[in-house]
């Protein structure tokens, strides 16, 4: 995919394919929270695990049940100090 280019594909609802990631900030059974290059995307759901990442080419795949999605501007835990990322 070219550099910049973002794209989302979810099957089923139970898996997960994402390109266009920069990095994952937070990740847990509930929520995969990434900077993508279109801003910060939440991911929501249940049993989530990421199966594969590569942030080279900025693929990231993950399997679980997907129900919500949310995108925000700004830097997300990077724009944060250390206290506030422990606090959150």
């Amino acid at each position: 995919m070219a550099d910049g280019q973002h794209q989302i594909t979810i099957v089923n609802r139970q898996k997960l394919m994402i390109s266009g990631v920069l990095h994952v900030l937070n990740y847990d059974e509930e929520e995969i929270l990434l900077e993508t290059t279109m801003g910060l995307l939440t991911v929501k759901g249940k049993d989530f695990n990421i199966s594969s990442l590569n942030l080279e080419t900025g693929n990231l795949e993950a399997e679980g049940m997907v129900n919500n999605f949310s995108y925000s501007e700004g830097k997300g835990a990077r724009g944060k100090n250390i206290l506030q990322r422990l606090l959150r």
